[in-house]
């Protein structure tokens, strides 16, 4: 799996980069006051819920993600989808704790559909140890490394409200700012 942090790099067809412009204006963006809450766990377990990861999954591929966490989407619960490898299907991780496997730390440039155009050098652990469920209640237990402890710990990131350029260095989180500010339009008619 080829990314740029959280972001696949694909070659679009013209009707592949619509689908993915629809997809990213389905997501919330910064300055959205919904990227900086914190998600509540998930007490209920239903068909509507996997409905909702379904849904999700479908905005992550056609916008070329990682991952997409449900706050991108205006859901504050704590659920996220996530691609863990080229050989496994998309899943959703619901009410997700993390831990580091062992103290070895990495970092690398990360990518987020809710920060189109950042990327920032982000540190994380190189290996995590995920627990959580899946849609239907059912207990998960992953470890992981490599990309995917990286966007797990990305997508967790997310449910606490913490975004990319809040784990950076001072400057890159500078030159992040600076890209996302709104920009006057002025025009001459």
């Amino acid at each position: 799996m080829s990314s740029s942090g959280q972001i696949k790099n694909v070659e679009f067809s013209a009707e592949g980069e619509a689908r993915r412009r629809t997809a990213l204006a389905q997501l919330r963006h910064y300055p959205d006051p919904v990227l900086r809450m914190r998600a509540r766990e998930v007490e209920v377990f239903d068909e509507a819920l996997a409905r909702q990861a379904e849904r999700m999954i479908a905005i992550m591929h056609d916008a070329a993600g990682v991952g997409l966490a449900a706050n991108q989407v205006g859901i504050l619960q704590r659920m996220f989808v996530i691609e863990l490898g080229d050989e496994e299907p998309a899943q959703a991780i619901v009410n997700p704790r993390i831990a580091p496997l062992g103290h070895e730390l990495e970092t690398d440039e990360e990518g987020c559909l809710s920060l189109q155009g950042v990327l920032v050098p982000v540190e994380r652990s190189i290996a995590v140890r995920l627990e959580a469920q899946s849609v239907d209640g059912s207990g998960l237990v992953l470890e992981l490394d490599g990309l995917p402890a990286r966007a797990v710990q990305h997508e967790v990131d997310h449910l606490d409200g913490i975004l990319t350029f809040d784990r950076t260095t001072p400057e890159a989180r500078r030159e992040a700012l600076a890209l996302l500010r709104p920009r006057v339009v002025l025009s001459s008619r």
